[in-house]
């Protein structure tokens, strides 16, 4: 699905940060596991695209990765069986431990 090489694809940088690059792979994992059909991941990206959120901010790379986010919840929540409220449950979760969490140890999820 998301392939490197593809002649058609834009060329430079496609990634501003990691976190980019690792919600796409999350996708293109859900996809090649079986998981999510391309139709069905493509339909939440486009949503997400489209919604309010995401076209009431600037058109840039970091306003479609938020979207990226968006269609992943989505999926996550319709497809997958994770709900929002888990996701965001685990978010804060991350988000306390990294906190708690003296400079230079590794963050643990309790």
């Amino acid at each position: 699905m998301f392939r490197p090489d593809d002649p058609t694809a834009p060329p430079g940088q496609v990634f501003d940060a990691p976190w980019q690059a690792q919600a796409m792979a999350l996708a293109d994992t859900l996809v090649q596991a079986g998981h999510v059909t391309p139709g069905a991941w493509a339909q939440a990206l486009g949503d997400a695209l489209r919604s309010d959120a995401i076209t009431a901010l600037p058109d840039s790379l970091d306003t479609y990765y938020r979207a990226v986010v968006m269609a992943l919840e989505t999926v996550f929540d319709e497809r997958v069986g994770v709900s929002k409220a888990t996701l965001t449950q685990r978010r804060h979760d991350w988000e306390a431990a990294f906190r708690d969490t003296p400079h230079g140890q590794p963050v643990v999820l309790k």
